[in-house]
């Protein structure tokens, strides 16, 4: 995977994380910039370790399913990349926005879970290809991190119009990741 292909899977992948930290930010009004190095660093840590653990179970079946790898990789960026378009045209839960003014840290921890999943089966897929791991993982964090200051800062301001629109970017980047990395193991790139 080259570059580009890493930065743009990082910065979809930080999409849900960007939306849960806008919805956040709304929630808190003027986060103070101590809230805000927080969350995006309880984010980011947790967007850095999940495709860690997807990659190592990923691994494990790695020898198994080598022939048909590419089509694995490219199923699970389809309806990952479709559930976030979903997922973006759907409107918000009332209980999630209740549940947003909720400062408790098991509260942000659990929400950074929920938000890193689809990094973790990203993991998984990274498994098949000639990545590093590492340097990828450490992408992704890095962009979960940002964006997540970014989109507590801006919460208060734009509230869920622009974490919407980031969820849905996010879904065609990874689909069109999905997209090239079937196409270049059919040998058409």
């Amino acid at each position: 995977m080259n570059l580009l292909a890493t930065v743009l899977l990082a910065f979809s992948m930080s999409a849900d994380a960007f939306a849960a930290a806008i919805a956040r930010g709304a929630s808190m009004g003027k986060p103070s910039n101590s809230h805000i190095v927080k969350i995006a660093l309880t984010f980011g840590v947790v967007e850095t370790i999940t495709p860690l653990i997807g990659y190592g179970a990923g691994t494990i079946a790695a020898p198994y399913i080598e022939v048909f790898d590419h089509w694995i990789a490219f199923g699970l960026l389809l309806v990952l990349g479709g559930k976030m378009i979903w997922e973006s045209f759907s409107p918000d839960d009332e209980d999630e926005a209740e549940t947003a003014v909720m400062p408790s840290k098991w509260f942000l921890l659990i929400t950074a879970i929920a938000t890193s999943i689809d990094s973790m089966i990203v993991g998984v897929t990274l498994a098949f290809l000639d990545v590093n791991i590492w340097l990828t993982a450490l992408a992704i964090g890095s962009a979960t991190t940002l964006m997540a200051a970014i989109g507590v800062k801006l919460g208060g301001v734009l509230g869920d119009v622009v974490g919407k629109r980031a969820e849905f970017i996010g879904g065609l980047v990874l689909i069109g990741i999905g997209t090239f990395i079937l196409l270049e193991h059919l040998g058409y790139l």
